[in-house]
């Protein structure tokens, strides 16, 4: 299989969020989208990546864009960890099963350790990868950086 790159078309997926709501990739067409991928819930990192989507929702909202946090974690894992750390408005998606399929699909899954790398892939309004940045497990993604890519491919 050849590793996903900048300029190829995003695998499209359909995945449940936390609310047990089905969220497909290609229903957001016409949107850029960011799939933040973050190895589990109730992890400390992972809680900072989440909120910080959170946060910049109406950011990501002004820049015709939607974040969505992508996880192994099952719905009511996913469910129970957003009720938690106050997600409200950002779909936290469980790509629980089959195990870590979108992941996989998008060159992201850690085989040994049977979780999701750390990364921020985004896509533009047509399907089409624009960015991808990985990020080391225990690094918090700068996402005024990815603001700013978001800003420069316009």
């Amino acid at each position: 299989m050849n590793k996903l790159k900048i300029g190829d078309m995003a695998p499209d997926f359909t995945l449940k969020n936390q609310d047990d709501k089905e969220i497909s990739l290609s229903s957001l067409k016409g949107k850029k989208v960011l799939v933040s991928f973050h190895p589990l819930a109730w992890t400390s990192v992972c809680e900072i990546q989440m909120r910080t989507l959170e946060n910049k929702k109406r950011v990501f909202d002004g820049l015709n864009t939607v974040a969505l946090g992508v996880s192994v974690d099952s719905v009511p894992s996913k469910s129970a960890w957003a009720k938690s750390i106050g997600i409200e408005k950002t779909d936290l998606l469980a790509d629980f099963w089959p195990h870590g399929d979108v992941a996989k699909k998008f060159d992201m899954f850690i085989e040994k350790a049977g979780i999701s790398g750390r990364a921020n892939i985004l896509i533009d309004e047509n399907g089409i990868i624009e960015s991808i940045r990985v990020y080391e497990i225990p690094e918090v993604p700068d996402i005024e950086a990815v603001i700013r890519s978001i800003k420069k491919q316009g």
